[in-house]
């Protein structure tokens, strides 16, 4: 049934293109995984920027140049000795994000022109941060409160609760990027995910015809 609901707008409907985002631990990548599931294609960010740094040539010299010839093992990016040069040093971190966030958008760009549904979504935690945002129609938030967050974040990636918090002081504020948002999706396991993913894939699929 799905299926046949996309076949129909894909004739009748031009595509946009649409970001979800949301602070460290918020769910984003879960959210993003049930449009997946309702036939929506997804753009991973994070994914995609680790597959670069290895296969982009220009992106690949342009960090061994900056961090040197360590941090490539064999023609393979060696993450922990780049970890380790950028770990609590803001400015080399700047400098990483410097190299990875333009070549990452470029692909995603590349990667959204390609597609042929209604919609499609490109997963990052820095569209506002970055830029990014700019060349997306529209963009989901996905809102949960820091108590939470920080949980799941520790949980999820096995690091303390000052490591979690060091992380999110490197994003803007939950609250200002919610507001830059054109929809919200509260992840906060009060409300249920679900039947708002519904709703807004719906939505999208009207604002899709509409742009037609």
């Amino acid at each position: 049934m799905q299926d046949l609901l996309l076949s129909g707008f894909r004739i009748l409907a031009a595509m946009i293109s649409v970001g979800i985002t949301g602070g460290i631990g918020s769910g984003k990548s879960t959210v993003a995984r049930i449009f997946e599931v309702l036939g929506i294609p997804v753009y991973y960010a994070d994914d995609a920027a680790k597959r670069i740094m290895n296969t982009d040539p220009e992106l690949r010299q342009a960090i061994i140049d900056t961090f040197g010839p360590e941090t490539y093992t064999n023609g393979v990016l060696n993450r922990s000795v780049l970890s380790s040069l950028v770990f609590n040093n803001q400015e080399k971190l700047e400098q990483l994000n410097s190299l990875v966030h333009p070549a990452t958008i470029r692909d995603g760009e590349k990667w959204m022109q390609a597609q042929t549904t209604p919609y499609a979504i490109k997963e990052a935690a820095l569209f506002f941060e970055s830029g990014s945002a700019a060349s997306l129609d529209y963009i989901i938030g996905v809102y949960a409160p820091a108590s939470l967050r920080i949980h799941r974040a520790m949980q999820r990636d096995n690091i303390t609760r000052e490591a979690v918090i060091a992380r999110m002081s490197k994003q803007i504020d939950e609250n200002i990027k919610m507001r830059l948002c054109n929809f919200v999706i509260v992840n906060d396991e009060q409300q249920p995910v679900l039947p708002q993913v519904l709703a807004l894939h719906k939505e999208l699929l009207a604002l899709s015809a509409q742009k037609r």
